[in-house]
């Protein structure tokens, strides 16, 4: 039941992450970067989350392009399309490996791309914000940095599992269909759920021990300075996500000075993907500041 239990919340967390270097990108659009009303390239950076990859933003980047974005989601390195062989790629991966990848990734483009993270990315996303590397950012279903404690019953035994499972930060964990199902899926019509898992991989389990043993993780991956932060915030969160409680999202948005908070009534974990995902992503257009 311990293992079925961290399975289930592995799984459900399917979407966080950051993003590979770009000699795996090879993702972003093709078109020519536009420019913004103040000269500034019209660039947005996705980062996925665990288990999943690029492949998640397919509705986000056809709104954004529609609009004129310059659009890029790199794959991590065992995600997405380089999941083939993850479960010995990402043995002993951690965030910093993660954060590292996505780094590079912004070394290549214009300076001060947007930048949208969901779930882990959007911790990602602070964290690069927090060093200037960002003129927006916006944080979709945001897992929790370093700092922030489980507010649900389901966060809690994701926490309280993890400790069941012999030396779990040396492991690749799989995800498990079911758990999915219930966790991170559970707002995706269920004759497409299936599709969508089979899209998922696996995760590094040390990613998952920096994330939710952050008091235990003397090199504070998960830690973000949010007083760095000097862009406009946007948070959002499903009131059905079964993963990171509205109470948790708020309380990642909360430090920030210049944030708003949007509650999606209906949706869940995995809102990028589910019906709706078309309208939410023009209303995160138009509040960009351009």
């Amino acid at each position: 039941m311990i293992r079925r239990a961290f399975l289930q919340g592995a799984a459900a967390l399917a979407m966080l992450s950051s993003v590979a270097g770009a000699s795996r990108a090879g993702d972003a659009t093709k078109a020519q970067p536009r420019i913004g009303q103040e000269g500034m390239s019209k660039d947005i950076v996705m980062l996925h989350g665990a288990s999943a990859g690029g492949w998640c933003f397919d509705t986000f980047r056809e709104v954004f392009e529609g609009e004129g974005w310059t659009v890029h989601t790199p794959d991590l390195i065992g995600h997405g399309r380089d999941k083939e062989g993850a479960d010995q790629k990402l043995v002993g991966v951690g965030l910093a490996d993660y954060r590292a990848e996505f780094a590079s990734v912004l070394g290549k483009l214009p300076p001060q791309p947007v930048l949208l993270g969901h779930s882990m990315g959007a911790l990602f996303a602070q964290q690069l914000a927090a060093s200037g590397r960002a003129r927006a950012l916006i944080l979709v279903s945001p897992a929790p940095r370093a700092g922030i404690l489980p507010s649900s019953d389901s966060e809690k035994d994701l926490s309280q599992s993890l400790m069941g499972i012999a030396s779990f930060w040396k492991a690749v964990i799989d995800p498990d269909f079911d758990l999915a199902c219930f966790y991170s899926l559970n707002r995706v019509p269920k004759d497409r759920q299936r599709a969508v898992f089979d899209k998922f991989g696996p995760e590094s389990g040390l990613a998952y021990f920096e994330m939710f043993f952050w008091m235990l993780d003397e090199k504070r991956a998960a830690a973000v300075d949010t007083a760095a932060v000097r862009c406009p915030v946007l948070c959002l969160s499903g009131t059905d996500d079964n993963l990171v409680s509205l109470v948790t999202a708020r309380a990642t948005a909360l430090p920030y000075r210049d944030a708003q908070f949007w509650e999606e009534a209906g949706h869940g974990h995995m809102l990028l993907v589910e019906p709706g995902a078309d309208g939410i992503a023009r209303r995160i257009a138009a509040w960009i500041p351009v």
